[in-house]
């Protein structure tokens, strides 16, 4: 019961929360009784404010180490269990999956009770109550994908938790049963017809759900559970929108132009990203975050880039150097763009998070404010290339040709030459190629490991082609410098290991789940 009334709580404190025009100015007030929940708009608001705040906090705790450290491409100065591959259900914040049960808490809360408040306040209207409904509908589903990529099984709460007789004791759904309810929740939203394309400021255009995002994440999910078809069909929602108001690849092919996605943030080829602003209060301080200094080009850095990879990235920055004639603005995502590196050294640093407004120049401390970005453009062309390349094994031309010509939109815009592929091309070759343009273009965004764990998950119908041994167990050996070869092999053979341990506290506390079996 303790568990119930912490969630309970938790809603209470959602609830009281400003219900102001930004949800970066949130900030938990006195707690409500439980009688005056959910009397007006602005209690939905400020329940879907503190999803979004919650999500917010789980970028260094979460986001970041559970979709980077096991690839090994970003990888911890001080290793801990995930570099590692050593997992155990003892390991504090990474195996627990209260961040994410949060904010689905947050949304359960809001689908339950939006058409409460709006028989409570003759102003909110029906368009506007359905709207609220879609972000909170695309944040379960978000707060869902990160928990089914994590866990593969875990219980399923649709319902807030908001009186005493609520089942508390939840057993574990399955994977398939979990994405089926994501990609529900994300059709009903589309199915509302009032997903907005965006808002009134660019930083909530950015910074919550649009209809965007709803097409962004069901792409994402699509592929993740082989439905190449889908995929494509949603990515393209994106791609070949004529709206106004879609994002936009941007194809500058520069340092100013690549980089603005970093900084100042909110560009036009962002779909959705976590908003900070060092000109925004909260408590008595400002809307500031540690990734810069996580990612700093120093002695005391937590997080670096793998030698391999600062290695190929190495190449593709002296490529550029070479062929513009030492013109720094030609780099793109490449040296002070997404990574950086002294010359010739095989030590690299995340330069995204750090990079000011000029080339080279770091930010100043008073704006250690970056966003952190969980969809733009650029991934909803690779998301599709990877699905062409997919859905026929390589076998049909077209599909190949424009794969390859997404692919080259991503490396013509940092100044890259042209893969040397054709649509003949082996089908190994064309998938490598996606998945290496993927690692380096997504460096240090929670992208690397869920990336390689879906093509670990691929099967060949011919039984022609073993995706775990060809592709997702040599990427993490030639990333993952940490963990030895034979401890990788050892590990990544057995599906189960692919998944996160379900927390020794959760265990305890729930007689009703399941260890994952490798943990046992």
């Amino acid at each position: 019961m303790n568990k119930i009334k912490t969630i309970i709580c938790a809603t209470v404190a959602a609830l009281s929360l400003t219900a102001c025009n930004d949800y970066l100015d949130i900030m938990p007030e006195n707690s409500l009784p439980t009688e005056n929940m959910w009397k007006s708009k602005s209690d939905v608001e400020s329940a879907l404010y503190a999803g979004y705040y919650n999500l917010r906090q789980s970028i260094t705790t979460h986001l970041i180490p559970l979709g980077e450290l096991r690839a090994g491409c970003t990888k911890r100065r001080s290793a801990n269990n995930l570099d590692k591959l050593e997992i155990k259900p003892t390991d504090g914040t990474f195996t627990d999956w209260k961040a994410f049960y949060k904010i689905v808490s947050d949304a359960n809360g809001v689908i339950a009770n939006a058409a409460k408040a709006k028989g409570n306040d003759a102003t909110y209207t029906e368009q506007e109550m359905n709207s609220h409904l879609c972000e909170a509908y695309w944040l379960r589903a978000l707060s869902y994908f990160y928990i089914v990529r994590n866990w593969r099984d875990a219980p399923l709460l649709l319902e807030p938790y908001e009186t005493d007789e609520a089942e508390y004791y939840v057993p574990q759904s399955s994977e398939a049963e979990i994405i089926a309810q994501i990609k529900k929740d994300l059709a009903t939203a589309i199915s509302l017809g009032a997903a907005k394309e965006s808002f009134d400021t660019t930083w909530e255009t950015k910074g919550r759900a649009t209809i965007w995002a709803i097409y962004a994440l069901m792409a994402d999910v699509c592929l993740w559970n082989q439905e190449f078809d889908e995929a494509i069909k949603y990515a393209d929602l994106i791609l070949e929108s004529k709206s106004a108001y879609a994002p936009r690849f941007i194809t500058t092919a520069s340092h100013s132009g690549w980089f603005k996605i970093f900084n100042p943030g909110n560009s036009e080829e962002s779909i959705f990203e976590l908003q900070y602003s060092a000109s925004k209060q909260q408590g008595t301080g400002f809307q500031t975050n540690d990734l810069p200094q996580l990612f700093y080009t120093n002695e005391t850095t937590t997080y670096m880039l793998s030698e391999n990879l600062t290695r190929e990235m190495n190449r593709d920055a002296n490529d550029i150097y070479t062929r513009f004639l030492g013109d720094q603005d030609m780099y793109g995502r490449t040296k002070f763009g997404g990574y950086w590196a002294a010359e010739n050294s095989n030590v690299g640093y995340v330069w995204k998070y750090i990079g000011g407004t000029t080339v080279s120049e770091p930010r100043t401390t008073n704006y250690y404010d970056p966003n952190f970005i969980i969809y733009r453009v650029s991934e909803m062309k690779l998301i599709k290339a990877e699905a062409l390349v997919m859905r026929q094994m390589g076998a049909n031309m077209a599909d190949n040709e424009e794969a390859i010509r997404l692919v080259n939109d991503i490396r013509e815009r940092t100044n890259l030459l042209d893969v040397t592929l054709t649509a003949s091309s082996d089908f190994s070759s064309l998938l490598e190629m996606v998945m290496d343009e993927k690692i380096k273009e997504f460096i240090a965004e929670g992208k690397s490991w869920y990336d390689l764990l879906r093509v670990g998950r691929y099967t060949d119908p011919t039984g022609g082609i073993n995706f775990i041994t060809e592709f997702f167990i040599p990427y993490v050996i030639n990333y993952n410098g940490t963990a030895s070869e034979n401890k990788v092999k050892a590990t990544l053979l057995d599906k189960n290991a692919w998944y996160l341990p379900v927390n020794e506290t959760e265990m305890t506390r729930n007689p009703k789940l399941k260890q994952n079996p490798y943990y046992e």
